[in-house]
């Protein structure tokens, strides 16, 4: 018997999305749904009851993180992700491989998943005050996996497809993903093609292992399209990775924003359409309407908690900075109509007063607005492919918004 059950209710006409129910061991989810990311097994500043509060279906995991503390073995005593953290729902991890990029490449430079060209970051402090530079990166791969250098204390740690979903069988979450290398977008298109032979490979590797475990029965695995930029590659990669025997699908890697519609669209067209599809790392409101109307059913996004602890947030007329001036006597809420918390208690102005008074509790309640804020939006898109008006909520909610 499959992990989960997947059954498209209503496509979308003329357009590769969908509107569907996702069933997992720890219950069921109504897709599209934007999946909160709690990186080390709590969503800043948040508990699990608010989180579930904002609508909250799905929680996200970092394997790397939660490998690295509080430890894997801890994990399986406290009985794994969802228990650990008193979180009832369905739960996902990443494979550690988003970490290849982010403390490779990406690592002392302002590069993002999104090509923007390449900034030095300023050195933390106590760096600079010894005159020491950071290391170019804090990975090193080959052939059969990825050495990490920890962040934590700077100990090594060697990552193989099998290690990562070993390590994902013991943090227990519902759905996971193979390992790959997510690679930067100012990689050539020669590496792009290198490092995509490499996570086929490790894709068939964390398949074989996967299958050959108890998890399986109840662990859904994900594989993922790679390609960076590339199209060819792209289409390369979904042929190969959807021809194999996973429980659905992950799209990772780095995009242009002018070109990741097309990107995922050619992605999801040849992908099998009865099984579940993952777009990793994408969260702002127009890239979700893209990727639902591209045929993406769960996105993931550390954004809208980590904008919310500046107090940055999101209002259908776009996102407003509390802590601005012209926030001082706003004694409106932060969006008229919003159900959330933050909204139907508290205004503008108490909210920005907070930032200013570095209050904790401003960042819980920018927090708390962002999470509902798209976790509804996502909720009202999923309803508009059924009552067949998305393209027409699409327009109407972007005009405004954008």
């Amino acid at each position: 018997m499959a992990p989960i059950k997947f059954t498209i209710e209503k496509k979308l006409k003329g357009k590769l999305g969908r509107a569907g129910i996702l069933e997992t061991p720890h219950g069921t989810i109504l897709t599209p749904s934007f999946v909160v990311v709690g990186t080390k097994g709590t969503v800043k500043g948040l508990t699990p009851q608010q989180i579930k509060d904002v609508g909250t279906q799905v929680v996200l995991g970092n394997t790397y993180h939660l490998y690295l503390q509080p430890g894997t073995e801890m994990i399986e005593k406290a009985g794994g992700l969802g228990k650990m953290m008193d979180w009832q729902g369905p739960t996902m991890t990443d494979s550690g491989g988003f970490q290849v990029f982010s403390l490779g490449v990406a690592y002392g430079k302002n590069i993002s998943k999104f090509v923007k060209g390449e900034k030095e970051l300023s050195l933390p402090e106590k760096r600079r005050e010894a005159g020491e530079e950071p290391s170019a990166k804090i990975v090193s791969i080959d052939a059969d996996g990825v050495m990490f250098r920890s962040s934590i204390d700077g100990s090594a740690h060697y990552f193989t497809p099998e290690k990562s979903i070993e390590i994902q069988h013991s943090i227990g979450a519902d759905m996971i993903f193979a390992f790959d290398e997510c690679t930067s977008p100012t990689e050539p298109e020669h590496y792009q093609k290198e490092a995509l032979d490499r996570t086929h490979r490790w894709a068939k590797r964390s398949l074989d292992f996967h299958k050959s475990k108890e998890n399986s029965k109840r662990q859904a695995l994900f594989g993922i399209v790679q390609g960076g930029r590339f199209e060819e590659l792209r289409k390369e990669s979904a042929e190969h990775i959807g021809k194999m025997d996973f429980d659905g699908f992950g799209i990772g890697g780095s995009f242009a924003k002018e070109d990741m519609t097309a990107a995922v669209e050619v992605v999801n067209a040849i992908l099998p359409e009865e099984k579940p599809r993952h777009l990793l790392g994408i969260g702002e409101p127009e890239d979700l309407f893209m990727a639902v109307e591209s045929g993406c059913d769960l996105f993931d996004c550390v954004a809208p908690t980590r904008i919310g602890r500046t107090g940055s947030v999101y209002t259908s007329s776009g996102k407003i900075n509390l802590p601005n001036a012209k926030y001082r006597d706003d004694f409106t809420p932060i969006e008229e109509g919003c159900g959330c918390y933050a909204c139907t208690n508290f205004t503008k102005a108490y909210i920005a007063y907070l930032f200013r008074a570095g209050e904790m509790l401003g960042c819980i309640l920018g927090s708390i607005h962002n999470e509902y804020f798209i976790n509804h939006l996502v909720m009202n898109m999923r309803q508009a492919i059924l009552d067949d008006r998305f393209e027409e909520y699409r327009d109407e909610f972007l005009k405004k918004y954008l």
